[in-house]
């Protein structure tokens, strides 16, 4: 099998359809809250990520076809006074998961972590989420000591207020 990874081009047509298509399938998948994405989001993605400098993607193809994606932001962390890169969406077509394809994103994510000077990536995982654990571990993360660096994922959606 054929795998090539590209770094997206949020204005390139090609890469922004693929990339929504990806994660299309991620939001309808049940670790993504199997839920379809909103019309307006799916249009307004990619031209509001090409605006944000602090956002990169990146998505595994094999032959021509989009497998996989990984999705990160650059934070900072105050207590380091050092970037930090997010991951927030890794996602593997159901077709091509077991073939270590999240691996290969991952090291894209090790690679622009290190070229943007990062003191560290963090991420979050679902909790019923075994498989994906297993890779972060394997890849090198580490999960926090659950009663004292445990924490409770909270939002508010602004629409609200």
């Amino acid at each position: 099998m054929d795998i090539r990874i590209t770094r997206v081009d949020y204005n390139n047509a090609q890469q922004a359809c693929d990339l929504t298509s990806l994660l299309k399938q991620y939001a309808q998948d049940s670790m993504g809250g199997a839920k379809a994405l909103k019309l307006d989001a799916i249009e307004q993605l990619c031209p509001r990520l090409a605006k944000l400098t602090s956002a990169h993607s990146f998505i595994c193809y094999s032959e021509q076809k989009p497998i996989g994606l990984i999705n990160c932001f650059e934070g900072f962390s105050t207590f380091n006074a050092k970037p930090l890169l997010n991951i927030h969406d890794v996602y593997i077509d159901a077709q091509y998961r077991g073939l270590g394809l999240s691996k290969k994103l991952l090291k894209q994510a090790d690679l622009l972590a290190k070229e943007l000077n990062c003191c560290k990536i963090t991420l979050e995982v679902r909790a019923d989420n075994a498989v994906a654990q297993q890779a972060y571990k394997t890849h090198g993360f580490e999960a926090g000591n659950n009663s004292l660096d445990a924490m409770l994922f909270w939002q508010k959606n602004t629409a609200d207020t």
